[in-house]
């Protein structure tokens, strides 16, 4: 137990402090830490389920070190809206039916809200390209492209761009 770290970290806006194993991947630490909205999926970097955004990127948190993430500022998915206030990205997903069981849904928002936050009409060439790497098994995908698209006009509309 000598080998613990004590990081901090900035987590939805709000400062954290934890005592991590520095062995322990940034998912363990947040999931152990009661953010269950970051999803436990491969544990090896591919399926996009555990996708936060990390100081203005997005990463898949099983491949981040916990501890090289210190200091840093991180967004889960519930920064950005919840069920009586939602962000429009997640209203688009809800409108389009692009979420079934759920359990991908987390990691598409935060890969759609970075790539809107950068590319504010992107075509479906540049919605594949940000959205590689998270896997759906229930939609196949032509509801999240559809979803993504009216994400974009929804937050044009709201000023969210």
């Amino acid at each position: 137990m000598n080998n613990l770290l004590i990081v901090n970290y900035v987590i939805n806006g709000k400062d954290v402090v934890f005592t991590i194993n520095p062995k322990d991947s940034l998912l363990k630490v947040l999931r152990d830490n009661g953010y269950t909205e970051v999803h436990n999926g491969c544990q090896t970097g591919d399926c996009g389920a555990c996708v936060v955004i990390l100081n203005g990127r997005t990463v898949n948190s099983c491949m981040v070190l916990a501890a090289s993430a210190k200091d840093g500022e991180i967004l889960t998915v519930k920064a950005l809206g919840d069920i009586h206030n939602p962000h429009p990205i997640q209203r688009a997903f809800a409108e389009s039916g692009a979420v079934q069981c759920g359990f991908c849904t987390p990691g598409q928002i935060l890969s759609t809200y970075a790539l809107l936050l950068e590319n504010h009409d992107p075509d479906e060439k540049d919605i594949r390209r940000a959205l590689d790497g998270n896997i759906c098994r229930c939609t196949g995908y032509v509801k999240i492209l559809e979803a993504v698209k009216l994400a974009g006009r929804l937050m044009k509309e709201a000023e969210h761009v």
